[in-house]
Parts: structure tokens; sequence; C-alpha cells
């Protein structure tokens, strides 16, 4: 099995400033633990950057002004409260959206069985014509209207594992019958979006999850709400919003997986792609904010994309 990892030095130089839990050590501690041995296999490419009518495919070109717009050439600038842009952050954005246009790509033509997007900043909070929960642009949402664009899918899957709701990507989707949107989340927690009725056109599918609540009802959130509806669904293509915030050993959120739960989600995920999709996986990277479970977790993913988890 061919996995194709996705990165670009330019990630790191999106600057949050001094504190912030979305920073580059983040980034620094996932290529660390994808240096070892075991990676050897990876097929490794650099991102490159998306054009910006791709991501005016989610994002009105208003939107997208107003973003590079608000680059400083100096120190910090605040979309948010806590969304923040630096000097170096427009081209980071470009290539974290660039990534998963590329693994679609390459995915698509049988270049590689599946992808891991190790970029930042994260994508899953941009609303269309919002910035927000350190998002600037809605990497999954763009990279699945690129695959419906480009490649002719008719229906595309987006599975969000993230302790925070993705509220972007929902807000995309809510109207589309054919794309899907498929989150666990803990409830309540930012953005505070992610009830069970939130439906959309039926194409909505929420799970939210308890503050303390481990990987037995996360499991079970899976197999009774999510994978029953993505196997009804039958994508074309399964897009994964990749946050491991849901660890025991985060910060900013108090559900309790560890590391063979995301290997679980993993695996559960690439029997549904090679069920419905050809095996045709993209995985991007959204939250995670302790080093070690972030670093550890995503190694554990991406080892389960490989098929070389133990």
């Amino acid at each position: 099995m061919t996995t194709l990892l996705l990165t670009h030095p330019a990630c790191l130089k999106h600057d949050t400033g001094y504190g912030h839990p979305e920073n580059a050590d983040r980034l620094r501690a996932i290529n660390d633990a994808l240096a070892a041995p075991t990676f050897n296999a990876l097929k490794r490419e650099e991102a490159p950057l998306a054009d910006l009518a791709d991501i005016e495919r989610v994002h009105p070109k208003a939107y997208v002004e107003m973003v590079r717009a608000s680059i400083p050439k100096r120190d910090h600038n605040w979309l948010d409260s806590d969304t923040i842009v630096s000097p170096g952050s427009w081209d980071a954005a470009l290539r974290a959206v660039g990534a998963s246009l590329h693994a679609v790509d390459q995915v698509m033509a049988g270049k590689a069985d599946n992808a891991f997007c190790a970029v930042r900043p994260p994508g899953h909070h941009a609303e269309p014509s919002r910035a927000m929960g350190f998002c600037l642009f809605s990497t999954v949402a763009i990279a699945a209207e690129h695959a419906r664009a480009k490649h002719g899918a008719s229906r595309v899957a987006v599975i969000d594992f993230d302790v925070h709701h993705g509220n972007g990507t929902q807000a995309a989707f809510w109207t589309d019958k054919d794309l899907f949107y498929g989150s666990t989340h803990q409830m309540p927690l930012f953005p505070g979006t992610g009830a069970i009725d939130e439906t959309g056109a039926g194409n909505i599918f929420n799970a939210p999850l308890k503050p303390g609540d481990d990987s037995a009802k996360f499991r079970e959130a899976f197999e009774t709400r999510i994978l029953p509806a993505l196997d009804a669904f039958a994508p074309d293509l399964i897009l994964v919003s990749a946050g491991f915030d849901a660890h025991l050993k985060d910060p900013l959120a108090q559900l309790r997986l560890v590391e063979a739960d995301f290997a679980w989600v993993t695996e559960k995920l690439l029997e549904a792609a090679a069920k419905h999709s050809g095996g045709r996986l993209v995985s991007s990277l959204e939250g995670g904010y302790d080093l070690d479970a972030l670093a550890k977790s995503t190694a554990t993913h991406v080892e389960t994309l490989m098929g070389t988890v133990s």
C-alpha cells in the first residue's frame, strides 16, 4: 500500500505568537515522529501552492481577498480572538490547501492509495465567509469540491474526529446532498455547533460526546451513527479531518481517547474506502495540542494508513 505524505516548510512560518496552542511546534513534533525508520516507505512530496480559483469554490472571492489583505508585513494581526495571522500565514494557508488538492489528485489518479497532509493552519472551523478557530480556509471542503470539479467524483464524504465540531465543513456542505459530513466531537465545547439534530439536507451526521467520554463511547458513536450512514452514502472518495485533540492528554478538551482509538477509527475508514471508494482516502491534520500525544497519535494514524501498525 502506498501512502503519500505531504507537508511544506512554509507551514512552520505561520506564526501565531507566544503561548498560542496552534503553533509551529505541533508540526515539528509530527515531522520528528514521521522521520522514524518505520516511515521510510512513505512517498514524500512537498505541498504545492493552491490556486485561488480552487479556494473560491468554497469561499467567496471577497473573503479570500480579505484574508490576503489581513496578512501583516510584520508582527501579527487578529481575524478573531484566537485566529492570528503573521507575514508567513498566506503561503502556509495556500500550502495547506494545496496539499489536500494534490493529495486528491494523486489518490484519484491511482498514484497513491491514500495520503496524509501534515500541514497548518487547520481548516475545519473556517466558514465560507468567516475565519475562526485557528482556521483561514476550509481545507477539506475545498478538497471535496476539487474532487468533484476535476475528477468527476459525484459523492464525497468528510469524516471528522477532531474533538471540536467542524462548523466550517458543515456550513459548506449544508444544502448539498452529494456531500457527506460525519463528526464525533465533544459537546458542550467550542464552537457550539454539532447537535445531533443538525442534519442539513439529510447529509450531516453529528455524534456529540460528553466531557469524560472514553474509547467505548467514541467507538459506539462511530459504529451506531457515523459508519452506517457512511456505508449508506457510498462515497467515491473519503476525506478525513484528522484532529487528535480528543486524546486524554489534550489541554483543550475533556475526552479520553488514546492512540489505539485513532488506529481503530482509521482502520474503519480504510475499510469503508475499500468497500466504496477503491481505497481512496485523503487525511488532513486539524487539531491536537499536547505535543507528545499529537506526535504519537499522528504516527499511529499514518502507520495504519500504511498498513504497518502492529
